[in-house]
């Protein structure tokens, strides 16, 4: 039985897929196998020794220390896509907010209440104080092409926007999503300097770190409109500021409030609503469920945001996994082990990601505890298991 720990609330419907495989599931739990966590932040969370991954039912990860749970052989995944439909249609809906002032004029019309029978009269004479463009026709700039990003390309297709966009780092499958009218922008200089939206689906990492900056604003055009669906992080909060100041950006719609956007005029700030459907939290709980599952039960790691992703159809009578720093001789030195003690390699794969790597190898007897024991002691080798 697997122990899984829950840190904020995760949807019942992920938690009840684990119940049924007879995974001990509780947020009171002080040496769990797995976490489940949201936006928890982790970064000061010392981690028991069994710990062997932390799923995150969403796709943003930096509430995680992901390096230090690496170098410790924790595993530490995420759910890509499955909140992709929502925050889709938050963006939609923080475009048509970044056009028209539709805050405002439910702000002015609600002033109005005590006007009695001239209400219409004062609605038909105020309206044009919250008038804006149409998306029709209107040029926008998708940073990012992933699950997210993809759809609201599409999405903006259909209402005959134009749409261009970037990803240096685009997969097969999101290319597959991406609709056949979505340009593809050769560097970020050409999104800039051409869009008159512009729409923030990227992860936030240190190469992201501050990608609106001074130097992004003065190559946009004079008005140009932001969606930020991304992190707070990813803006330059004093550029954006001074842009907002200056008419450079007309509007900014941001999920990630802090005080000091706070303070910036035509900001429109949301409370990190992007995901907050009781579907996306279903679809990310049960992802995350799944993943971290099967890393417990098969070493099989997928959509991991820190170690190789590896995949094994399981052949043999157990299952050698080992994590590991990418280093020469590391593989030659296990198999040796096991050639050793006359044991048959019956399938086995090995997959690098930076300076780590993982190897899974299935074998046609049982190991002992000495061979992973064994194992344990070279250097450079973060995690071992027998499964």
């Amino acid at each position: 039985m697997y122990k899984i720990k829950t840190i904020n609330n995760i949807s019942p419907v992920g938690l009840e897929r684990l119940e049924k495989l007879n995974c001990n599931v509780s947020a009171e739990l002080s040496d769990p196998d797995g976490i489940i966590v949201r936006s928890a932040d982790m970064h000061t969370f010392e981690p028991n020794p069994e710990l062997l991954a932390v799923a995150r039912a969403g796709a943003g990860y930096n509430n995680i220390p992901i390096e230090r749970f690496a170098e410790s052989g924790i595993v530490v995944f995420n759910s890509p896509g499955a909140n992709a439909e929502a925050v889709k249609e938050q963006s939609i809906c923080s475009l048509v907010m970044a056009s028209r002032d539709v805050i405002g004029s439910i702000e002015w019309v609600r002033s109005i209440a005590d006007r009695g029978d001239k209400i219409p009269e004062l609605v038909e004479k105020g309206k044009q104080n919250f008038a804006g463009p149409e998306l029709m026709g209107k040029t926008i700039g998708i940073l990012g092409l992933g699950a997210t990003g993809a759809l609201v390309a599409n999405a903006c297709i259909a209402i005959d926007m134009n749409v261009i966009g970037y990803d240096p780092f685009m997969s097969v499958e999101a290319a597959w999503r991406l609709s056949r009218k979505a340009e593809r922008a050769d560097d970020l200089d050409e999104i800039f300097r051409n869009c008159d939206y512009i729409s923030i689906n990227i992860p936030y990492n240190q190469d992201t770190h501050h990608l609106l900056n001074a130097r992004a604003f003065s190559l946009m055009k004079d008005g140009v409109r932001i969606i930020n669906e991304s992190r707070a992080e990813v803006v330059d909060d004093d550029a954006m500021l001074e842009a907002l100041e200056s008419g450079k950006v007309a509007k900014y719609v941001t999920d990630f409030p802090n005080e000091k956007i706070l303070r910036g005029k035509n900001v429109i700030a949301l409370p990190h609503l992007g995901a907050c459907t009781p579907e996306s939290e279903d679809r990310c709980a049960v992802m995350a469920a799944k993943q971290l599952y099967d890393y417990l039960k098969n070493g099989n790691i997928v959509n991991s945001v820190n170690l190789p992703a590896a995949k094994l159809e399981r052949m043999g009578v157990c299952r050698l996994c080992v994590i590991h720093h990418n280093v020469p001789g590391m593989i030659n030195r296990i198999l040796d082990l096991i050639t050793a003690k006359n044991i048959n390699v019956e399938h086995m794969i090995n997959k690098p990601r930076g300076k780590y790597a993982y190897t899974m190898i299935d074998l046609g007897d049982h190991v002992g505890d000495d061979v992973a024991e064994t194992i344990r002691g070279y250097n450079d080798v973060l995690r071992v298991r027998v499964l």
